[in-house]
């Protein structure tokens, strides 16, 4: 198999004005890029899997905007879980005004992708995530799979940083008492 070029990628995906596509291109190499796809594309579909039943769509929609910026944002991270978040927020709304038009019931997404975690098994975990409020929930991933600091999961969510953490600690009581595992140190959730 031969060695393809970023931007022959994006040529063949987007034909039509491929220069300013690839402009960011410029301060990110295709390694740096590839890199970045590879540890925050996981993540970042779980991140938008709670809002969203395409959570791929999403998250490559995001790395294509990313691309298409004339500079990228000074924290690329924080930035790409902003825009998937309103892109799964969007995606979600449209997704259940469809869902209401047509009338059906369709098997929820599992979360993981591995079928046990750490001895956590999958579908008790999603059940228990699903039981927390949206709002904790979206702290709780962006922490703990999303690797996000406290600061920059408020930037995302719109709060400040210890409304990020109140919420944090919250869902992961709440995770604690759904799942029956006590709090080894009720003083730190972090």
């Amino acid at each position: 198999m031969s060695a393809v070029s970023f931007s022959a990628i994006i040529a063949i995906a987007f034909p039509r004005n491929v220069s300013s596509l690839v402009s960011s291109r410029r301060q990110m190499s295709p390694h740096d890029f590839a890199r970045l796809v590879d540890t925050h594309g996981p993540p970042l579909m779980m991140y938008a899997r709670q809002w969203c039943r395409a959570p791929e769509d999403v998250v490559q929609d995001a790395f294509l905007k990313l691309i298409a910026l004339e500079q990228p944002p000074r924290e690329v991270v924080p930035w790409l879980y902003r825009v998937v978040r309103n892109g799964a927020l969007d995606a979600g709304k449209t997704s259940r005004r469809r869902q209401q038009r047509e009338q059906t019931v369709a098997r929820p997404e599992r979360w993981f992708l591995e079928p046990a975690v750490d001895g956590l098994d999958a579908e008790t975990a999603v059940a228990a995530l699903q039981g927390v409020p949206i709002d904790q929930r979206e702290v709780i991933v962006a922490r703990i799979w999303g690797g996000l600091s406290f600061e920059e999961i408020a930037a995302v969510a719109g709060c400040s940083a210890s409304s990020a953490f109140r919420r944090f600690s919250a869902g992961i009581d709440t995770l604690r008492k759904r799942l029956g595992e006590p709090c080894p140190n009720p003083s730190s959730n972090v």
